[in-house]
């Protein structure tokens, strides 16, 4: 049985990670699919040995403002397709989507946005999860096996982070965010990390300034989710903690390849 290996992690700056030894990293875990977000980089700013990794397709994505948002994908297996975008334009101009489709699942890394800033950003994130949701929904009707990871901004349950309490009131845990993602699971997705893991205290972002990571006090916003037609094709999830470089660390899953859709 042929197993690949996905991993995602938001570096929070592909040119920043890369001085920290990014590229040893990847030949060492040396992952099936890399998918990164907030790489705050166009491909023009990115040196040669970035875009053209040993083994690896790369593709990228940016938004129309320099050193803001981004996603990439690193992939042994070339793509059927990629890509950038649901076809809306005040989305697809930041730089968070990038859908990569292979013979026998549909790829999905995207940056979701953060509502933190003020109401209208909020709003804007409310948007964008809904015009997601309508765009995955379609193709699930088709069908497809649906693959999902990224920064999805949001932890879903108390169980999700540190301090519910207390951030009860700020972007990333408000009652509707966390209705959002109710909505979403009870579409058809799983949340795959907790199909392995149901224990408290697994996070992928600490805050930087308040040096919370050495506390662990955390949240759990980056994800893998698959549609419910490829749960069974998932043998394992997990965190890797561990790694640094980022105020997130990297996520992954281990999956099946099968040969049909």
């Amino acid at each position: 049985m042929e197993k690949q290996t996905i991993l995602s992690w938001n570096v929070n700056g592909i040119r920043a990670i890369h001085k920290k030894g990014f590229l040893d990293w990847l030949a060492k875990v040396n992952p099936d699919i890399l998918c990164l977000q907030e790489t705050k980089a166009h491909k023009e700013q990115l040196t040669e040995e970035l875009i053209n990794v040993n083994n690896y397709h790369s593709y990228f994505c940016s938004g129309e403002r320099k050193g803001y948002s981004g996603v990439a994908i690193y992939t042994k297996k070339e793509p059927l397709s990629i890509k950038m975008g649901f076809g809306i334009e005040k989305f697809d101009n930041e730089g968070r989507i990038l859908i990569a489709e292979y013979p026998d699942f549909t790829l999905f890394n995207i940056y979701y946005p953060n509502g933190k800033a003020s109401p209208e950003r909020l709003r804007f994130k409310m948007e964008f999860y809904d015009a997601f949701l309508d765009y995955v929904n379609k193709l699930k009707q088709d069908g497809v096996k649906i693959i999902i990871c990224g920064d999805v901004n949001t932890a879903h349950k108390e169980i999700d982070l540190a301090r519910p309490k207390e951030n009860s009131k700020v972007s990333g845990f408000l009652p509707e965010e966390r209705a959002w993602l109710d909505k979403f699971i009870n579409s058809g997705f799983v949340d795959t990390f907790r199909i392995f893991n149901q224990e408290p205290d697994n996070y992928t972002w600490w805050d930087q300034v308040t040096r919370a990571r050495e506390r662990n006090v955390g949240w759990r916003i980056d994800y893998f989710f698959a549609s419910e037609n490829a749960k069974n094709d998932i043998k394992g999830a997990f965190i890797l903690s561990d790694v640094m470089g980022s105020d997130h660390c990297p996520i992954g899953i281990e999956k099946v390849v099968n040969s049909k859709k």
